[in-house]
């Protein structure tokens, strides 16, 4: 049976198609364009960026659940989803400006840090878009169009980087100029598919403000984390996810970082990017109609042993087409296992408490890779191997899958402790008659 998504669930698929520019961007050509501006501090640019990535996801961290809080009340999604992409989007267009690496360092991690709370925001929409049996295949198209549609002004990035790149032989572009256009070009690519959305969104599920928003967002947030407490297979996913999911987003965010270091050519480094890309629409769209016939938790588990298997194979890079098929491999799966982890959570919390909700998911998402990229250069810098750093990612895919077992088995006994429930309820009223 052919699956048709809705025009608001298209709108809302558009903006994964507009920050995955910025998300594509972050981890191929800013790396590289770091090490150019960096001068003597080039030599550790997987160093400096993963720390300045572990800031940022700190940051996100500690204002996802406020603003998430903020965002379930009447009326206040639309408008912290605006200020955080418009926030996010200024900071990237600005960087191609900064010729200072400090400054330019700063700057990303202002905008990556708006980035990751308009997804906050964003993921927690998915309650307002679209019904619950229709999660899996709308979060599936999400990141399936965000990864195709990306490779749009990722390609002309490349173009104008090539047009600089010495080694190529062109040269006819000087650096200044080609950061200013490739910058610019990905913040006016992200704002211009929000729009859709922005347009068309409106907030179904929602909490209603008291005499003080502020103070009563921070005490329903408060009351959410004693609920996630209380939940087991809640909170044991978020568990199982912050371990599971680090891996995936350092991998995301070093990947470029980590073959510069390891001496690879850089335009290779991108093209092999750009398969990622490529290889991630279709199978998260098939992996997404999968979702139909196989529970969506046994497919995060298939993701979750891949990724593992993954990662230890990066251990023993040494050749360019290695990264390429590591490139293809990582394709395969990464937007499989964030797409059904955040239609699995959807499912699993209240609606109209999303924003707070998602607000946690992302200390234990995005907030998680605070952990991965500050090892990854933390055992890099000290041992001077970039190859063991990446190493470490594979305990955590481990820790994980493990976890996740758990959690899943919890979710199956809650469920079968309140069917059971209601099952006797009539009888029990019978007899109180």
């Amino acid at each position: 049976m052919k699956f048709k998504m809705t025009p608001l669930e298209r709108k809302w698929v558009w903006y994964d198609v507009g920050n995955s520019a910025f998300t594509l961007l972050v981890s191929t050509l800013i790396p590289i364009f770091f090490t150019l501006i960096a001068g003597d501090a080039s030599d550790s640019a997987t160093v400096y960026l993963g720390y300045s990535t572990s800031i940022a996801t700190a940051i996100v961290a500690l204002l996802g659940p406020v603003l998430g809080a903020a965002s379930d009340l009447r009326g206040m999604k639309k408008k912290i989803f605006s200020v955080a992409l418009l926030v996010g989007a200024a900071g990237c267009a600005v960087l191609g400006f900064v010729s200072h690496w400090i400054w330019f360092l700063a700057l990303f991690v202002l905008s990556k840090s708006a980035y990751s709370l308009s997804l906050v925001v964003y993921d927690s929409m998915l309650c307002d878009i679209t019904a619950s049996a229709r999660m899996d295949e709308v979060s599936s198209r999400g990141y399936a169009w965000g990864y195709i549609g990306s490779c749009a002004p990722f390609i002309l990035c490349v173009f104008l980087y090539i047009l600089y790149e010495p080694s190529m032989g062109i040269g006819v572009l000087p650096l200044m100029p080609a950061m200013v256009l490739i910058f610019v070009l990905t913040a006016a690519w992200w704002v211009g598919c929000s729009l859709p959305l922005w347009k068309s969104y409106k907030q179904e599920h929602f909490v209603e403000p008291g005499s003080h928003p502020v103070r009563e967002g921070m005490r329903s947030l408060g009351r959410t984390i004693k609920e996630i407490g209380r939940e087991k297979h809640i909170l044991l996913f978020l568990i199982a996810f912050f371990f599971f999911i680090d891996g995936v987003y350092t991998i995301i965010d070093l990947a470029v970082a980590y073959g510069t270091d390891l001496g690879f050519n850089s335009a290779l480094l991108l093209l092999a990017l750009l398969v990622t890309q490529i290889v991630a629409f279709p199978a998260a769209i098939l992996l997404g109609m999968l979702s139909r016939k196989v529970k969506p938790q046994y497919l995060i588990l298939a993701c979750i042993a891949a990724y593992f298997l993954i990662t230890i194979y990066a251990i023993f890079l040494d050749e360019t087409y290695e990264f390429w098929i590591l490139a293809v491999c990582v394709g395969l799966f990464q937007g499989t296992i964030q797409a059904m982890s955040r239609a699995y959570y959807a499912k699993i919390i209240p609606p109209q408490k999303a924003g707070e909700y998602f607000g946690v998911y992302d200390i234990f998402g995005k907030g998680a890779s605070f952990l991965g990229t500050f090892l990854v250069a933390l055992v890099a810098d000290v041992t001077d191997m970039e190859n063991l750093g990446v190493g470490v990612l594979s305990v955590m895919f481990l820790i994980g899958f493990v976890l996740f077992i758990f959690a899943v088995r919890s979710k199956t006994h809650a469920e079968s402790l309140e069917s059971a429930g209601q099952e006797t309820l009539p009888q029990e009223e019978k007899t109180d008659e």
